[in-house]
């Protein structure tokens, strides 16, 4: 199958947060074809280039994000209103979203309980924002673009207008000029795969399914190659978006923190809406997912896939640890936490006199340069250079290095030189370190944040977050029982290789892949190379006729099949030679009576005259002509009358063959004009059967 790999600042390019599992599970899946459609983040990232692709990467797309080059259209009176119409619905939704809950996620992207108004308003507000976002999609198809018309005058003003409505929700009302023009550039930036090209025969739409590898604006081109050309849509989530933007925009004013949260919110929920199939990393961005709208009977859990090879010989050998050194590995940022750390490392000396810190890893922007700084000028006051004696050089027993160097050429080395491996942070999506050290057979101690706890599985200790005091009493306790230090190290290396490596992953993404393929219909026509259909390229499934496949909906007759709403089958009159009874009355013109004549239609059933006004029986409704089958009788009541009695002419009465105006007696059902088949007794006048209807 042909798969449309999304991805946001990752893969293809060096730099890609998300590119290690994308590129493992591109070079595990060598029976498909991918294309890759890449959204870049930064010039710098676009710059220092791609990994090295396999060959079953049949081409690359990219856009950027960053730039804010024109697309040079020029809209007429017609098409700015439209524009204004579209990004005006769009924004009363996000202005209309409800408060930010004390559990810092918008009331408004979470179900509701089915029957209440709020589910209802909600449900409205949700259908505004996709047809608005659709509507902008559709507008930008025709007119070539929207860069333009998103960083126009005409956006903030519609943004200000919806801002200033009633209704609108407080933090919004309290909007000023600088947070309207800054929402406006975010939101121009956040909504630029609008205007790709991405989206036709020769794009998106020539894919079997497209492959999100993150929510947010990498699935965006995802939803438009569904609403254009029917592709399905499956999203992999391990850091679920809505919440990384709660944790990146602390500082911002907060009319600009509830709009862009109101905006991701609607986003996500549309995102899980249209979703064949969503694979969060972990149960904890499972939960976040399920608060943010999505169907659990749409999620399935994939835990990321890591390359367990370079480890391997740290885990098979862990008796070349130093029994008394602790390492931390990772990005030095302020989430990480390192300053409780550095205070639980100073009562783990007072303990164990002989412990040392290994502080692996280099900083993260220039916020993680700076804390590194703090981090080291901390541990110089902590923990003076000490001698061993008057004449020796004095050395901290912390140490910050970085992987490459000669003592420490890989994060393989630096796990497998201590005994221990801590995890202090207080934010934390699913923490690759620690599946690395489970790798190496360490023994671990972590904070409860995100999915450790998850991850771990009981091979580790895991204390609360922000107490280095609880900390220190963990690593002291690992340090002092080195024979349970083995047992939980050979138990997490064993948990890491059962659930964490390349080979789950990919053997789990190829059935889903596989499940969703099996259930979509079969869009398009695979040439061969000379331009002529390929045999056998389309599922015989797809040509065989249906609800499925029909372009129309018919209306399908209630506790009946769909061919039942055909026009029946007029049946042949074979008259007898007496006065003709009813079928299945027990007069002497019934079945099996004397005189009964046999159908043209055969079975020894007798078919009667074929249409005459119907009789409406008490308490029973009249019917109006249906298909009969074997066991199947559909009537479609159109009017009726509760309790009255109406005389209609007949062909028949009960248990006699007289032809003549007769009134339908209580009891019977009177059942109009239908075809009749063998085996069911199929009146076409008005057959009066004791008890059946």
């Amino acid at each position: 199958m042909r798969i449309g790999l999304l991805t946001e600042g990752g893969y293809p390019y060096v730099s890609g947060e998300p590119g290690l599992w994308c590129d493992r599970l591109v070079r595990g899946l060598e029976q498909h074809e991918f294309d890759v459609y890449a959204l870049a983040r930064s010039e710098r990232q676009e710059a220092e280039g791609w990994v090295t692709l396999p060959p079953q990467v049949g081409r690359v797309r990219t856009a950027s994000l960053w730039d804010a080059e024109g697309d040079g259209v020029v809209y007429g009176r017609r098409t700015r209103r439209r524009f204004a119409e579209c990004y005006g619905e769009l924004a009363a939704s996000l202005c209309a979203s409800a408060p930010v809950g004390a559990s810092g996620i918008a009331e408004a992207t979470a179900p509701r309980a089915e029957g209440t108004g709020t589910h209802d308003q909600s449900a409205h507000e949700a259908d505004r924002f996709a047809n608005a976002l659709y509507g902008l999609a559709e507008l930008a198809r025709d007119e070539g673009g929207l860069p333009r018309a998103l960083r126009s005058e005409t956006a903030v003003r519609a943004l200000e207008r919806a801002c200033r409505a009633p209704g609108a929700h407080r933090s919004a009302r309290e909007a000023r000029v600088p947070d309207l023009l800054t929402v406006a550039a975010r939101l121009e930036r956040a909504l630029r795969p609008l205007s790709l090209d991405w989206y036709g025969d020769d794009g998106l739409g020539a894919v079997d399914l497209c492959h999100a590898a993150s929510g947010g604006t990498a699935a965006l081109p995802g939803l438009l190659a569904r609403h254009f050309c029917g592709v399905p849509l499956l999203v992999t989530e391990y850091g679920v978006r809505l919440r990384a933007h709660y944790l990146t925009e602390p500082d911002s004013s907060p009319p600009i923190r509830f709009l862009l949260a109101a905006f991701h919110g609607r986003l996500a929920a549309e995102t899980y809406r249209s979703a064949a199939l969503i694979t969060p990393g972990n149960t904890h961005a499972r939960r976040w997912q399920e608060r943010c709208g999505a169907e659990r009977a749409k999620l399935r859990t994939v835990h990321p896939g890591m390359d367990a090879a370079p480890f391997a010989e740290a885990g098979e050998s862990p008796e070349c640890a130093d029994p008394h050194t602790l390492v931390w590995v990772g990005r030095v940022e302020p989430a990480k936490d390192l300053v409780s750390l550095l205070h639980a490392f100073a009562e783990i000396r007072r303990a164990e006199p002989k412990a040392r810190l290994r502080i692996v890893g280099g900083p993260s922007g220039p916020e993680g340069a700076a804390y590194l700084a703090h981090c080291r000028n901390l541990a110089a006051q902590l923990f003076p250079d000490e001698a061993d004696g008057p004449h020796a050089v004095g050395s901290n027993p912390v140490s910050f290095e970085e992987t490459g160097g000669p003592e420490l050429p890989t994060r393989a080395e630096a796990y497998a030189s201590g005994a221990l491996v801590v995890l202090s942070s207080v934010v934390e999506g699913f923490p690759a370190g620690l599946v690395e050290a489970m790798f190496c057979g360490r023994a671990t101690v972590s904070t409860d944040v995100g999915a450790v706890v998850e991850a771990i599985g009981g091979t580790g200790l895991v204390v609360p977050p922000r107490n280095p005091r609880a900390l220190a009493e963990a690593c002291v306790a690992l340090l002092r029982d080195p024979e349970r230090r083995a047992r939980l190290g050979a138990a997490a290396r064993a948990r890491a290789l059962e659930l964490f490596t390349v080979e789950q992953n990919v053997a789990a993404f190829h059935g889903i892949y596989l499940d969703i393929l099996s259930r979509t219909p079969a869009r398009r026509v695979v040439l061969d190379d000379s331009g002529e259909p390929l045999p056998f390229s389309v599922p015989a499934e797809a040509h065989v006729p249906g609800r499925w496949t029909d372009a129309k909906v018919r209306a399908v007759a209630r506790g009946g099949p769909a061919w039942a709403t055909d026009t029946p089958v007029r049946a042949t009159a074979a008259r007898s030679s007496e006065n003709d009874g009813v079928a299945g009355s027990g007069g002497p013109g019934g079945p099996g009576g004397p005189g009964a004549s046999k159908s043209a239609t055969g079975g020894g059933r007798e078919a009667v005259p074929a249409v005459v006004p119907a009789a409406v029986a008490e308490r029973a409704g009249a019917a109006v002509p249906v298909s009969a089958v074997e066991g199947v009788r559909t009537v479609r009541p159109v009017s009726a009358v509760e309790g009255a009695r109406t005389a209609v002419p007949v062909s028949a009465g009960e248990g006699a063959g007289a032809a003549g105006p007769v009134s339908a007696t209580e009891g019977p059902r009177a059942t109009a004009s239908v075809s009749a088949t063998e085996g069911p007794r199929a009146t076409a006048s008005v057959s009066v059967t004791e008890g059946v209807r």
